[in-house]
């Protein structure tokens, strides 16, 4: 039964004595009423602050949109927002596929790629048979998987936080996993990539690109060599748009339509107006996109070196963050002393990973602030 699967392997259906819920006015609630609602635990985003901080927390993009954005936001026909959205997303479908060099039934799109994945979960993976990710990895995957009562399985990263892809050649009911792996920046070549599939043509394999941009070749590539493949990116990372919340997938048409069929029943508008704009003018700015992007890739090989300097260790980062540790400082505490001087940066305090701290690569100037602060902070102690 689906939901003995994921009661014994996920982490967020809480058990029937834990049920006992207050309503606002203290009031314990009905406990039969409650049996009967889908309750998880739900992902954790990283900190928004609404002051102005230097903000290197949450893998956005320090540079602005595409000038194009900028011009259609000032010329759009504000009369338009009376009006339902294209579901279709024709326009955005169209940028995309010609971007990519792909058919537009080859491309799917949704409000940033979380929306694209979780349309993924509940889609393709309706087996008995557990799905496949690894235990360090994007923490929306085990929320989607019990969120539809899908049976999972974290597979367990490598001493040196790699995946290990004969831990992905046995018997199952999909597989996910993102290429560079979050929050470790790991980024596993091509050939590696297509071997996880390969060994997986009996269910669907999707490969997370929301950091490939900054990293290498893409699994874009195979997607006309094997039918089970979804390649999954956003615009929220290499083109600034994370506001915008803009995802979307690539596959073969068969894939493609029944994603849609599903998004259909679930909503037929997803893309707002506005998005659908700004995203196309997005794709079109080729220049803009590969200038913003050298420059991320840049001052993240010059990071670093200023962390080494420092006495940090991490896996060499091909994303746009470094995930790194200290062997003398604690984490917590340096998340701490840096969100106290306005500094935000991502901590967790998870089993394996609770001495590390994950690092958005931001301007050149907001990078020099970070290391000028864990200098004076670490020379004090000398």
């Amino acid at each position: 039964m689906r939901w003995g699967c994921v009661r014994t392997a996920g982490r967020g259906v809480r058990k029937k004595h834990e049920l006992a819920e207050l309503d606002k006015e203290g009031r314990i609630m009905n406990e039969k009423l409650l049996n009967n609602i889908r309750q998880v635990e739900p992902y954790t985003p990283g900190e928004q602050p609404q002051t102005k901080v230097i903000k290197l927390n949450t893998n956005e993009n320090p540079y602005p949109p595409a000038p194009g954005v900028a011009r259609a936001i000032a010329q759009m026909d504000v009369d338009r927002l009376r009006l339902y959205p294209d579901p279709t997303a024709d326009s955005l479908v169209s940028a995309l596929a010609e971007n990519y060099g792909v058919e537009k039934d080859q491309v799917f799109v949704g409000v940033g790629s979380d929306d694209v994945l979780s349309m993924c979960f509940l889609t393709f993976f309706n087996s008995e048979k557990p799905v496949l990710f690894p235990d360090i990895t994007y923490s929306f995957y085990d929320v989607w998987a019990n969120l539809y009562r899908i049976p999972f399985e974290r597979q367990p990263l490598d001493e040196n936080f790699k995946i290990k892809k004969e831990d992905y050649y046995k018997e199952n009911g999909g597989v996910i996993f993102p290429n560079p792996n979050a929050p470790t920046a790991i980024y596993e070549e091509l050939e590696f990539v297509e071997d996880i599939i390969a060994h997986n043509q009996d269910v669907i394999v999707i490969v997370d690109e929301a950091y490939v941009d900054f990293a290498g070749r893409s699994a874009l590539e195979l997607i006309d060599k094997y039918d089970n493949l979804i390649v999954v990116q956003t615009f929220s990372k290499s083109r600034s748009m994370a506001g915008m919340r803009i995802g979307y997938a690539i596959s073969n048409p068969v894939l493609i339509k029944y994603l849609n069929d599903a998004k259909y029943s679930f909503n037929s508008y997803t893309m707002n107006q506005t998005s659908l704009c700004y995203g196309v003018e997005a794709v079109k700015d080729k220049a803009y996109f590969e200038e913003t992007v050298h420059k991320i890739v840049e001052t993240r090989e010059w990071a670093k070196g200023e962390l080494r300097r420092l006495g940090f260790v991490f896996p060499d980062s091909k994303a746009n963050f470094i995930f790194a540790m200290h062997p003398e400082y604690d984490a917590r505490e340096l998340f701490e002393a840096l969100k106290a001087a306005g500094i935000y940066v991502r901590f967790w305090g998870s089993r394996r990973i609770e001495q590390y701290l994950r690092i958005t690569i931001g301007t050149r100037e907001e990078m020099e602030t970070l290391f000028a602060f864990l200098t004076t902070y670490m020379n004090k102690g000398e």
